[in-house]
């Protein structure tokens, strides 16, 4: 199996890589789901990394739903031209109808922008296919249209909730196109993520660190909140998660 981080920072995807990831998904606001990281910050993380792992931003215009308008849609693909010529290995990309299928007039764009900037890119459906009205269709879907891989939950709250149909989806998938269980996913889970038959897994290793919090600042915001807070990348976890997945693959 092949371990995935989530981060957003040039030193998060420095800690990734050093603790044995594979891949990085590079974004933005991840406290607000992600958004599309800036060109800075993946120059930046190229660098951090050194080629040892790939770097698959993600590119979402707003957070929010996965109802893109045509202005929405023209600035992803954009932005999915752009970081794949920076050197991005691939994107993470979605869109769904209002009815809750897949757009496939969207994505099409999307995949059509990656493939013209580069042949060889990686394109990766994300956690939207969580929120479409049946995942099974929508998997046929991204099958026929050419994605490499599908991060999910398996339709459910969490990864470790969803390993039935994840299982399901990994049997219909038939190693066309990866599944790859993301979304709460916890280190005990990856043991029945192999067992479903998934080659890899999604983790957002992250951690809240704060001024507030060490002592060096004495005020808060008037509604209670934290607001020097801000997430980094764990590197336990992500060495933790590296520990559990050579394991697995080692058959223990």
């Amino acid at each position: 199996m092949k371990l995935e981080i989530a981060v957003v920072s040039a030193a998060g995807a420095g800690v990734a890589a050093s603790e044995g990831a594979d891949r990085i998904e590079l974004c933005s606001s991840l406290e607000l789901g992600g958004v599309t990281p800036s060109q800075g910050l993946l120059e930046a993380s190229l660098e951090h990394v050194d080629g040892r792992l790939e770097i698959h931003p993600l590119v979402r215009s707003r957070p929010g739903d996965f109802l893109y308008s045509a202005s929405d849609v023209d600035t992803m693909v954009h932005e999915v031209r752009h970081l794949l010529s920076q050197g991005a290995h691939g994107v993470v990309v979605g869109a769904l109808t209002p009815s809750g299928d897949v757009d496939v007039r969207t994505v099409r764009r999307l995949l059509e922008a990656a493939r013209e900037a580069d042949s060889r890119a990686e394109v990766t459906f994300h956690r939207a296919i969580d929120q479409s009205r049946d995942p099974l269709a929508a998997l046929d879907q991204l099958l026929e249209l050419g994605f490499t891989r599908v991060l999910t939950s398996g339709h459910a709250p969490t990864a470790g909730a969803g390993v039935a149909t994840l299982a399901r989806m990994a049997e219909r998938a038939g190693g066309a196109l990866e599944i790859m269980a993301g979304g709460g996913l916890s280190l005990e889970d990856i043991p029945a993520m192999r067992s479903a038959g998934l080659s890899a897994v999604h983790l957002s290793a992250k951690k809240t660190v704060s001024t507030l919090s060490q002592g060096t600042i004495s005020l808060g915001s008037q509604d209670g909140s934290d607001p020097t807070a801000y997430t980094v990348t764990d590197r336990e976890i992500v060495r933790q998660a590296k520990a559990k997945l050579n394991a697995v693959n080692a058959g223990n």
